[in-house]
């Protein structure tokens, strides 16, 4: 059969290939997909050309492996519904809504341990937002936020929407959110006036003012490396700031040489592609994937979709993110 393909050719060039897919082998199923879920930040970086050429794409997700290089396939949270089943598949498969770390792409072919069964609870569009959900968790653990504490997340993406939702879960003295976007900020799961503009004057008083003191714990969340100079202005003796974003190859002047070298602040790396080796003992990606969907049943993130595009569309979507991100949250492609 033939399927429909998003490929990245060049920097701010996508390219929809239609190419033939090989029927499912004997233990792979069939899935045709319903939406697929654009990661801005990560596909942004590519679609921007701004990707480091000698990175591995992403070693533990299978149909992402290999080096970043055009042309390219991208993405990594696709859900569909399950049409055909190898014959050493177990025929309850067929008909499943699943979702799977797979490239944007009309159908694909997987083996049944690769695909995580949607709770029927969630809807396909729900279950697009597992992969940042399962990072917000990821974020919040490395973190290990206590009881009291001052917290502040740079960046209300979508990662950091999520983050900050989990944090409300926890009894902090505090919790402030900035982005530099009004339409984030105003979606911001914070008590109203507690998100602020970081490009804003004033900006260090006012997040002071609102933690009443410096932030204990800081995320960095907002794709721009500049922001590590205002959580380390704004993080507190023997604080820790967890940076979740990936830069790509940005670049940005680190003030290490003021308050930083005295301060015992404690710089997280956080990435969702391994689990904290102190925690690794107790926690496995089963255990953290359930986690993830039931946040996703607490939270119900569909509030937070502001465009939705036919898979045609594709290269309107990305030069939308590109040249208007202040006016977007979660997009989705969609599919028929």
């Amino acid at each position: 059969m033939n399927r429909k393909a998003l490929f990245f050719t060049a920097p701010r060039q996508v390219e929809l290939r239609e190419e033939t897919l090989r029927g499912p082998g004997a233990d792979e199923v069939l899935v045709e997909t319903t939406c697929s879920a654009i990661s801005a930040g990560t596909e942004m970086l590519i679609y921007q050309g701004r990707f480091p050429r000698d990175l591995e794409t992403d070693p533990l997700i299978s149909a992402l492996r290999g080096g970043f290089k055009y042309p390219c396939v991208y993405g990594y949270a696709c859900v569909g519904v399950v049409r055909e089943t190898g014959p050493q598949v177990d025929k309850s498969w067929r008909d499943q809504l699943v979702f799977a770390f797979e490239p944007h792409a009309s159908h694909f072919v997987a083996k049944p341990g690769s695909l995580l069964p949607v709770p029927s609870s969630l809807s396909p569009e729900v279950a697009g937002f597992l992969p940042n959900m399962e990072t917000a968790v990821n974020l919040v653990q490395d973190a290990a936020p206590l009881f009291g504490e001052r917290v502040l997340v740079f960046g209300q993406g979508v990662v950091g929407l999520l983050t900050t939702t989990l944090l409300r879960e926890f009894p902090l003295e505090s919790l402030v959110t900035s982005d530099r976007y009004e339409l984030r900020r105003n979606s911001s799961p914070v008590t109203p006036g507690l998100s602020l503009d970081p490009n804003s004057p004033g900006f260090h008083q006012n997040a002071r003012t609102l933690l009443n003191g410096s932030a204990d714990l800081s995320f960095e969340l907002s794709g721009n490396p500049a922001a590590l100079n205002d959580a380390l202005a704004l993080t507190c003796f023997s604080g820790r700031i967890v940076v979740g974003s990936w830069y790509g190859e940005k670049r940005a002047e680190i003030d290490l040489g003021g308050a930083f070298h005295r301060s015992r602040i404690k710089l997280i790396s956080s990435q969702v592609s391994t689990i904290a080796p102190e925690l690794s003992g107790r926690w496995d990606k089963a255990r953290r994937f359930y986690i993830a969907w039931k946040a996703l049943e607490r939270i119900k993130p569909e509030k937070w979709v502001t465009h939705r595009f036919p898979i045609e569309n594709a290269a309107d979507a990305y030069q939308l993110l590109d040249e208007k991100p202040q006016a977007t949250i979660q997009v989705l492609f969609t599919y028929t």
